[in-house]
């Protein structure tokens, strides 16, 4: 009788047996791991408990593996390679930017100067705005008036010269006959008016792409020059802790190179401007104010500006008289020695401290890099790399 009871109750315990290890089956079927995530929530919920936080870090990936190795690799290229063209595509705007910069790095000083006189920042920034907007302001005072009297004079003079290419015994007349420049004018007026018209248009963009590039600057510097403090303190951030304060006084060296020679550089252009409008006027020259700001322009550029700017001015003087042009043209040949033996040493000498030599190279290669852009920036560039090599990478080498 025992037998027989004991025959059901065993079958009975066979039977759920048999039915949990399928519901086992089932849910390791049906969410594999389970397991596994439920002892790594209860772990976490004890983590956040114990610390009260995120928790710790774990254990770093192994970076020797050759899945790393090679993953970091390709992710490496990917990088470059994205960058490289980032740069090219957007290269008309990163030279904007970075002339900007330039500008406000080259003001910052100017700023720094009213805030160690107890001006507020933003009131230092203001006045040095200001102060910019009435130099140029001035300049547009002085160069519109007279460029509107010559082209009015043009006007007037038209007809008188095209009565002289048609007369034979004039100079213009003599050059009409040998060149024939009133039948090539003509031809470019009638047949070339599509070209003429396709010319105009694209003066036109050209204008306004100017105007708005100078606008981008403007808006830009006066946004790097309210904070280049933050600025700097950010690049300064991403230098390792153990060299940060010597990085930070490389870093105000530089900036300060860059202001002297914006300076510099000014001073020495007002000099060339007044020395030309005082010669101009004394030997009855047309138009010495506005001869006088296009020299002080030019000689912004440096190496070679206040050389173009001679000779225009020598040409301009022929009208004249060739004693007068040629006398000009020795004025310009002494001034471009004492500017660069005399003046240039002493006004931002101490500051830049770049070879002749080295300038022009520099001047050359920042000219075919990035134009007049480069050309503009390419002393300062030039020092602080000098600066650079001298305090890093020379006492290395020296060490090695």
């Amino acid at each position: 009788m025992n037998r027989s009871r004991q025959a059901p109750e065993d079958a009975e315990i066979r039977a759920q047996e048999e039915i949990r290890t399928q519901d086992e089956e089932a849910r390791e079927d049906q969410a594999p791991g389970a397991d596994r995530i439920q002892e790594a929530l209860e772990e976490a919920a004890e983590v956040a408990e114990k610390t009260g936080g995120l928790g710790t870090l774990g254990r770093p990936v192994n970076r020797r593996s050759p899945f790393m190795i090679g993953l970091t690799a390709a992710f490496g290229v990917a990088v470059a390679y994205g960058l490289i063209e980032l740069v090219l595509k957007s290269r008309s705007v990163l030279i904007l930017v970075f002339l900007a910069f330039f500008i406000a790095a080259g003001l910052d000083p100017l700023v720094g100067w009213l805030v160690r006189h107890r001006v507020p920042r933003w009131a230092a920034v203001v006045i040095v705005i200001v102060g910019v907007l009435a130099v140029v302001g001035g300049f547009l005072a002085a160069a519109i008036p007279p460029l509107a009297s010559e082209a009015t004079s043009l006007s007037h003079q038209v007809p008188h010269y095209l009565q002289d290419l048609q007369d034979r015994n004039s100079q213009l007349g003599k050059l009409n006959v040998k060149y024939h420049v009133q039948d090539r004018l003509t031809k470019l007026l009638t047949s070339g008016s599509g070209s003429m018209v396709g010319g105009v248009i694209g003066a036109g963009a050209l204008v306004i792409g100017t105007v708005s590039e100078i606008l981008a600057i403007g808006v830009l510097s006066i946004y790097f020059l309210i904070g280049l403090p933050q600025i700097k303190l950010f690049f300064y951030r991403l230098i390792p802790h153990s060299r940060r304060p010597r990085a930070i006084l490389i870093g105000d060296e530089i900036f300060a190179k860059v202001g002297g020679y914006m300076l510099g550089s000014f001073i020495t252009a007002v000099i060339a401007g007044f020395g030309t409008y005082i010669w101009l006027l004394a030997w009855g020259v047309p138009y010495p104010l506005l001869l006088g700001t296009f020299v002080a322009l030019l000689d912004l550029i440096p190496v070679i500006g206040s050389t173009v700017g001679g000779i225009v001015v020598s040409l301009v003087a022929l009208t004249v008289s060739l004693p007068v042009a040629l006398a000009t043209l020795g004025f310009y040949v002494f001034y471009r020695l004492a500017e660069d033996y005399l003046i240039v040493p002493r006004i931002q000498g101490r500051t830049v401290e770049i070879p002749a030599l080295v300038s022009l190279i520099a001047v050359l290669i920042g000219g075919v890099l990035l134009g007049i852009v480069g050309v503009l920036v390419a002393i300062p560039v030039a020092a602080a790399i000098r600066l650079l090599l001298k305090e890093v990478a020379l006492p290395r080498l020296d060490k090695s």
